[in-house]
Order: structure tokens, then C-alpha cells, then sequence
């Protein structure tokens, strides 16, 4: 059981981070990408499962750079967009956004990627955090259509507007159990304080009735719910991020004591999920259902659904 404890630490490869802006020249590519980018790989030669990861509302993709790593370090390529900087409360543009990244990725991912490093875009997966999270589930139920097709899904604290009865457009939930008509396996991951409020006077940052337990109540078969007990909504991005929304996020949500183990554990999970559902290693995630007390942090919640059950 030990042994399945290294997917909450940092893995076999050593990691390059490159920034990508979309009207930069990319090298040889003659397609620049739609957003600019933030994309984690393997330094070392082969060819490695792809997830795309998009943000929270208002947050930088820059903020996730350390969970990026920490994934990227056990063999997968990321792609994190920059969907906009200022957005309103409606979702339709990002999920229009997210769907032309992932045209882009089909052709122009290998450009930008050394000659010895490639993505197989056969084991592709879609995940988000908060408000990203919402449009991963919206990508996956096809309120977009790409050119590729993804074989797992995450949601990291996904939200779904301020409340039940005011969702952000296009609204995802449908509060009917198992509604969600997907075609891959889907994992979400909540947290317990992101429902509190921080003071009277701030709406929680993940609200009871539009939170990860909602999105995982419509998912079916196979599907995962963890659920960290002491941490809060922003508890996985970077030890530190910087300037005015980077100081924003030790204050708008309650939080935990640090971001470290919170983080290792969304990494781990995201690891332990992918790696069963793109490559057919089942040991990292069924240890964790079976005993969640490897977990860096406690779980309030650990719910699979398989098929079959």
C-alpha cells in the first residue's frame, strides 16, 4: 500500500514548463494558439496521455503552475489556457474558447513540443477547477463540439453559479440523479470549507447547491467523489501567487492551514484517476478508495461509482 503513496509526491520525470502566447510565432508552427498557454511535459522521450486543465474564475493559469508539475512529473502533458482575464458571469465564451484550444492541440500541440516528446491525443482528458470545472463538464456533455474526443473527465471544486435557482449560463446541473449523459469516466473533487463562507459579508466560493457535490450527484457510472475535510477552494494553486488576484486568494475563501498537502492530494488524485482511465493501471486509484488514510489529507467523503454497481 505504501508504494501507492507516491502519486501524492512528485514523480520520475523531470518537467518543463513553456508559456505560449497566441500571437507570438511558435517556432515552425503555422498556427499560433487561440489562448495563450501554459503546457507542463516530460523532459524525456515518449509519448504521454494529454489533459487539458482550465482555470477558476478570475485566477491566472500561472497559479497552478506547482500541481501542473507535480502531474507532469508522473508522464502527462498539460495544456492550461488562459481562457479570458475579465469575464462576466456567463460561461458560453470560455466554453467556446476551451473548444478551440482543443481543435488547436489536434494539429499545432506538436509544434511547440520538442521533436522527442509527443502527445497521444488518443488518451486525452478534460478537467477544470471552479468555474473551469463547470466548462470541462460542459465540453464533455458536447455544448461545444471539437475535432478530438475525451476519455476521462475531473472537476476540482466545480461551481455552477452563486446558488440553486441561479446558475451561470448556460447552466450544467439539471438536479436530476445521473443525468449527465457522458462518455467517459468522470472524478470530482470537492472540498469541505469551500461551501463556508469567509466572513458575513463574502458569498462562499463554492456554494452549497452549485458545488462539486451536485456535479457528482448527476454523474454516472464509473464515477469518483473525494472530498477534503479541512481544506477550502483555493487550497490547490501555487505556495504563492503574486500580484492583486494572486494576494485575492488567501482572502476571499476559507482555507486551510497550506495549500502543500491539499495540492499534493488533487495532483495524486488526478495522477491515480488518469492513470487508470488513459493507461489501464488501476493500482493508485482503487488504493485510495480502499484505504483513504494514504491520502495527505483527510477525506470526508470517498464515493465510486462503477459499472455494473
Amino acid at each position: 500500500m505504501s508504494d501507492a503513496r507516491r502519486v501524492f509526491e512528485d514523480g520520475e520525470h523531470k518537467v518543463r514548463l513553456l508559456s505560449l502566447e497566441p500571437k507570438a510565432a511558435t517556432g515552425s508552427s503555422p498556427s499560433p494558439p487561440p489562448k495563450p498557454l501554459l503546457v507542463a511535459f516530460p523532459s524525456e522521450e515518449g509519448e504521454y496521455p494529454t489533459l487539458v486543465f482550465l482555470h477558476g474564475y478570475l485566477l491566472y493559469n500561472s497559479f497552478y503552475s506547482q500541481l501542473l508539475h507535480h502531474v507532469a512529473s508522473h508522464g502527462f502533458i498539460i495544456v492550461a489556457p488562459q481562457l479570458y482575464s475579465v469575464a462576466g458571469p456567463d460561461c458560453g465564451a470560455d466554453i467556446q474558447s476551451a473548444a478551440a484550444v482543443v481543435d488547436w492541440i489536434a494539429d499545432g500541440l506538436t509544434d511547440v513540443l520538442p521533436e522527442h516528446v509527443r502527445s497521444d491525443l488518443s488518451k486525452l482528458a478534460i478537467g477544470g477547477h471552479s468555474r473551469g470545472g463547470k466548462v470541462a463538464f460542459a465540453l464533455a456533455l458536447g455544448h461545444a463540439k471539437t475535432t478530438l474526443e475525451f476519455s476521462a473527465l475531473i472537476g476540482v471544486d466545480p461551481v455552477d453559479g452563486m446558488h440553486k435557482g441561479c446558475q451561470t449560463r448556460p447552466p450544467i446541473l439539471t438536479y436530476v440523479p445521473h443525468s449527465f449523459d457522458l462518455k467517459m469516466a468522470a472524478m470530482v473533487i470537492g472540498t469541505a470549507l469551500g461551501e463556508l463562507k469567509k466572513c458575513p459579508l463574502l458569498r462562499a466560493c463554492a456554494p452549497e447547491g452549485v458545488n462539486h457535490q451536485e456535479f457528482f450527484d448527476e454523474c454516472r457510472p464509473p464515477a469518483y467523489h473525494f472530498v477534503a475535510k479541512e481544506y477550502g477552494h483555493l487550497d490547490m494553486l501555487d505556495d504563492e501567487t503574486k500580484g492583486v488576484r494572486g494576494q485575492a486568494t488567501y482572502c476571499l475563501c476559507k482555507k486551510g492551514t497550506s495549500r502543500k498537502p491539499m495540492r499534493a492530494f488533487v495532483g495524486g488524485a488526478m495522477v491515480a484517476f488518469m492513470k487508470y482511465y488513459l493507461e489501464g493501471d488501476t493500482q493508485f486509484l482503487t488504493a485510495i478508495v480502499d484505504d483513504p488514510q494514504i491520502s495527505p489529507v483527510d477525506l470526508s467523503t470517498v464515493t465510486s461509482l462503477e459499472l455494473g454497481n
